[in-house]
């Protein structure tokens, strides 16, 4: 759940200063090590004396950081996704500046983020909010899958002194069904009750994991769509970092169903980090193994999700 690596990604167009400026703070809190790579929008050229620039840029920022910055050597032909994801391999965190694509390909096949996410197994962090050089608060959206408790220990990991808030919202589907199966009122609404009961269990069962920050985790439940819910929660709250998962999904099925990742992605207008569930699977294993070594007691097993992300 350590965050010793970041990979970030730009144009070095003032307009993307965001990205830059928010993983220079994220290194500087962690001490972590940056690796720069340019990459311009779609159908942007290359700006002039890229390679020089990107040195420059780099150079500025190790001397202000005191830690290792390494830049990915600059093509004449603009990167891929493909080749940000292979940069991306065996890095803690991406952070990408928030770039919104109009073209065919971001509408059948998702905004680049997303598009990336289908390659990169690690977490993406889509900056485009400069509130402060710390996050304040950080919302965190789970759905009670394994991936969620990965999803909370890793908001608390990005920034120590945010205050955390777990939000869950309730699907109103079954409710649905129930009222079109002409289920009676007193029925619903005992349905309704067992849900919320339920569910503000698990998210209490969550926030005790954090003892030693329990003044600092606040619990919200919500009703309705998860990620239409999620951003109206992050608006009310003014929290700068929304914290999400995403299962994998083809291009067709995000198309077709959507994903909580990506309305919020849309609709929010905080700092997203998009958290692949390949990535929680993959780091279990090793965070159990980092504490059998340290003597920590015995190691706690993942087990696999029961239920799907949306």
């Amino acid at each position: 759940m350590s965050l010793r690596s970041i990979l970030v990604v730009t144009d070095l167009s003032p307009q993307e200063g965001i990205a830059l400026q928010r993983a220079w703070q994220l290194a500087e809190a962690h001490r972590a090590t940056v690796k720069l790579m340019l990459v311009p929008a779609r159908g942007q050229p290359l700006p002039r004396a890229a390679a020089s620039r990107l040195a420059n840029t780099a150079r500025q920022l190790e001397e202000s950081l005191g830690l290792r910055v390494t830049t990915v050597p600059v093509q004449e032909k603009a990167h891929r996704l493909e080749d940000i994801a292979a940069e991306a391999r065996g890095m803690d965190l991406v952070v990408l500046p928030h770039r919104h694509e109009r073209s065919t390909a971001a509408f059948f096949r998702g905004q680049p983020v997303l598009r990336l996410l289908r390659h990169c197994n690690c977490p993406v962090l889509v900056a485009r909010a400069a509130r402060g050089s710390h996050y304040r608060r950080i919302l965190v959206t789970v759905d009670f899958t394994p991936l969620s408790q990965a999803l909370v220990k890793l908001a608390a990991k990005v920034d120590a002194h945010a205050a955390l808030e777990i939000f869950h919202a309730i699907s109103t589907l079954d409710e649905s069904k129930l009222r079109s199966a002409e289920a009676t009122e007193q029925a619903v609404r005992s349905w309704r009750t067992k849900t919320l009961r339920h569910a503000r269990e698990r998210v209490v069962a969550l926030s005790d994991s954090f003892d030693v920050r329990r003044n600092r985790v606040a619990t919200v439940i919500g009703r309705g769509d998860p990620g239409r819910q999620a951003v109206i929660q992050q608006e009310h709250t003014g929290a700068d970092l929304v914290v999400v998962g995403k299962q994998p999904a083809s291009a067709w099925e995000d198309f077709f169903c959507g994903s909580v990742a990506h309305r919020i992605l849309s609709w929010g207008t905080s700092d997203v980090l998009v958290v692949p569930e390949t990535w929680a699977q993959a780091s279990a294993p090793v965070a159990a193994r980092r504490m059998r070594q340290a003597g920590r007691g015995p190691a706690l097993e993942w087990q696999p999700a029961r239920g799907r992300l949306s």
